[in-house]
């Protein structure tokens, strides 16, 4: 028989292995109670300048930023302030967000025009005007205020504008065009780092009030909560309606060259992160799409400074139920946590066990890496974020659309992210056929062999997705032979794309204006206006809803192979009831094509299509831009120009030569007198699409009364009268239309 002492040696053992593993357990729970704060500056260097937290890549002093990134923090006052460049103090620094809240001055002024810009200290730095995070807001009596980005002054193509007007009568408390307006940033391949500011009297309106103007760029959550107040203030009181200055959002990136010190390559492989920040368990994004200008962010499970060694730290989330349930024993990992069912409190051996295998698992991670964990990680990302981009564009009442019409269902159809990245070989660059206003076109092959041409947005931006969002709804509720069709759309990204059918012959741009060896026969060009003229036509009255395309354009006019026109591009279009007349929007359109009753006015009408095909028409006579240097070097309108020598009987001056070699002279006159129509700078006095499609008919038919039916076009269009506008029931395309617009 064994003795007692030998019986009692394995539970003297058992009770001091569980006594250390209770100590451990203790020491690991003081140690986080008592560890320091995570660093988020560089070490020695200050990380704050009064309330203002200065995390690196931002710095005071030598040594203690980033190239681009210094600061500095006035202690002369009570409570310290934190400037950038020269005086621009700094509010809030935000490293996920990439953003900078700045005070930014209000250009204020006691006449009706005054001209001003706006810009950030170093214009090649790494800060910029955020187009997605500020407004433009302008308060005055009856003026016209625009922000107009700097970089295009030459050639404007976009630009913020809004009026406000102030009748006998002032009341209202929000921002909506009574003796204040306010507009969206419009976004140019990126956000941009000046813009010039100017304020117009709004002719032809009377001037009931002598008050101030002011205008300026500012933090749009910021003015949604101050709006009120500030409106109160310059009704009731008629002095300046804000202070000297006003928050502004810059955004800040990182260019993968010039911050080559803040980079390094991913373990991973060339997959989207394929470069790193100078933390482990980080990833860098693209910003706008640009390969070389990036931001870095902790991977999923780790939180802190990614631009510092070893800045981004494992959260435990264990220590944070409410963000992380777990009902049962939470066991914290690298990157993630794990949540075992619950166990007695009596079985200590269980608990010894699960603290032994759960170090064993942290050793055989630290050993092997973190390679897998995070890939896999990546993956489960990547399928939430297309779960959530898809919720975020409609993606689930475009499914109630689809499967609730059956015309739209045979024609559309949602792709996934993969069949696209396939079709496109990972959108490769060699795929690219062109680029427009909107996005990218790829040409991509679907599993069915069908050749597709596939848009992707350059811009990611609120801004950018509606207008794709816009673009799906109308192109899913036209079906015309001349509009280029939509055979679906992928939703599963931040911005749709759109799959359209493949259009092989280019553009009407392309073959107009000496790009292509075989020019446009006179025969051609007329066809090609009458089937663009049907599709406008079409899109205006004939349409189940009625659309206006607002970028009527030989760019967005493409040809196949027999040179039959489709109209494209649709994303800046606007759908309205068939029994609206027009709507007032921001401004869009391009230079030359932009109707100038629409310019000055902010309502877009059906006339606004009129004015910009009466441009292509002067196109397709004359071969000349619609914007070109004249003989003195002068930038020239080529709808002014026309329109001058067609009233001096010198058209002949501007005629394409090979029109007159072809024998369509008097074709081409009878054109003229309708472009002339549709370049009047009186929207009611121009003819409906309809009316210019029956004519371009007549003029291919040979049946054209040149002295009569043309001339008068412009005088027999019945006058534009306005109406209130009018309602329709309610329906499932309505509500999905509502839901995919903003103000613009």
């Amino acid at each position: 028989m064994k003795n007692a002492s030998e019986m009692t040696d394995p539970i003297a053992f058992r009770r001091g292995l569980i006594g250390a593993a209770i100590w451990a357990l203790t020491f690991q729970l003081l140690a986080k109670a008592f560890a320091a704060p995570t660093p988020i500056a560089l070490p020695g260097c200050p990380d704050s300048c009064g309330e203002v937290r200065v995390p690196y890549p931002f710095g005071i002093g030598q040594g203690c930023f980033h190239d681009g990134f210094n600061l500095t923090c006035d202690e002369e006052h009570h409570a310290p302030r934190l400037f950038l460049g020269d005086g621009m103090e700094v509010l809030d620094i935000s490293l996920p967000d990439g953003t900078v809240r700045i005070s930014s001055n209000v250009l204020r002024s006691d006449s009706l025009e005054f001209n001003g810009s706006w810009s950030v200290p170093d214009a090649t730095g790494p800060f910029k005007v955020s187009s997605s995070r500020n407004s433009f807001v302008a308060f005055g009596c009856n003026v016209v205020a625009q922000l107009i980005p700097h970089s295009t002054l030459g050639s404007l193509t976009y630009a913020s504008i809004c009026a406000a007007m102030c009748p006998e009568t002032l009341s209202g408390s929000s921002c909506s065009g009574v003796a204040c307006c306010r507009t969206s940033i419009a976004a140019f391949a990126g956000d941009l780092p000046s813009y010039g500011i100017q304020v117009k009297h709004l002719v032809g309106q009377r001037d009931h009030w002598q008050v101030p103007t002011a205008a300026f760029i500012v933090d749009q959550d910021w003015f949604s909560r101050s709006e009120t107040e500030m409106m109160s203030n310059f009704i009731s009181q008629f002095r300046h309606p804000v202070v000297q200055s006003a928050p502004m959002v810059l955004e800040w990136s990182l260019d993968l060259i010039s911050d080559e010190g803040l980079f390094r390559l991913s373990p991973i492989g060339p997959v989207s992160s394929d470069f790193i920040c100078l933390s482990p368990n980080s990833f860098s994004y693209l910003i706008n799409g640009n390969y070389d200008r990036r931001r870095c962010s902790c991977s999923q499970g780790y939180q802190g400074n990614t631009y510092l060694t070893d800045g981004c730290q494992d959260i435990d989330e264990c220590q944070q139920p409410d963000l992380y349930p777990c009902h049962g024993t939470c066991i914290n990992l690298p990157g993630t946590y794990r949540c075992s069912s619950k166990k007695s409190i009596r079985n200590l051996p269980g608990l010894i066990t699960i603290i032994a295998i759960s170090a064993g698992f942290g050793l055989l991670f630290s050993l092997l890496g973190v390679a897998k964990i995070t890939n896999k990680l990546k993956k489960r990302r990547a399928k939430k974020l297309r779960q959530i981009f898809f919720k975020r564009n409609h993606g689930l009442l475009l499914q109630q659309l689809i499967s609730s019409n059956k015309d739209i269902a045979e024609r559309m159809k949602i792709f996934s992210l993969e069949e696209l990245d396939q079709a496109t070989n990972k959108f490769d660059q060699n795929r690219i056929l062109g680029g427009g206003g909107h996005g990218t076109v790829y040409k991509g092959i679907l599993s069915d062999q069908r050749v597709v041409a596939i848009k992707k947005s350059k811009i990611v931006v609120q801004r950018e997705v509606d207008q794709f969002i816009n673009e799906v709804v109308i192109l899913s509720q036209t079906n015309h032979r001349n509009v280029v069709k939509l055979f679906g759309c992928c939703l599963e990204v931040e911005v749709p794309l759109l799959v359209y059918e493949f259009i092989s012959n280019g553009t009407l741009s392309y073959h107009l204006h000496g790009q292509s060896e075989n020019p446009l026969s006179w025969k051609d060009r007329l066809r090609i206006a009458l089937e663009t003229a049907r599709a406008i036509a079409y899109l205006h009255s004939a349409a189940s809803i009625s659309v206006f395309h607002r970028d009527i354009k030989s760019e967005n006019i493409l040809l196949t192979d027999n040179l039959t026109a489709k109209v494209s591009d649709f994303g800046a279009s606007r759908s309205i009831s068939i029994d609206e007349t027009g709507i007032l929007t921001a401004i869009q359109g391009t230079h030359g094509y932009l109707d100038p009753e629409y310019y000055y006015t902010s309502r877009l009408t059906e006339k606004s299509d009129v004015y910009s095909f009466g441009v292509i028409l002067a196109e397709l006579l004359t071969r000349f831009t619609p914007v070109f240097s004249s003989h003195s070097s002068e930038v020239t309108s080529l709808a002014s120009h026309f329109v001058s020598l067609k009233r001096d009987n010198r058209l002949q001056d501007i005629l394409d030569p090979q029109i007159v070699e072809e024998g369509g002279t008097e074709d081409a006159k009878a054109v003229a007198r309708l472009a002339e129509a549709c370049l009047n700078l009186k929207g009611e006095e121009r003819p409906t699409m309809r009316q210019v499609e029956t004519i371009l008919e007549d003029v291919r038919s040979s049946k054209v009364h040149h002295n009569s039916q043309t001339t008068r076009v412009g005088q027999n269009v019945p006058k534009y009268q306005s109406r209130n506008e009018g309602t329709r029931l309610y329906s499932l395309e309505k509500e999905f239309i509502e839901s995919s617009e903003i103000p613009r």
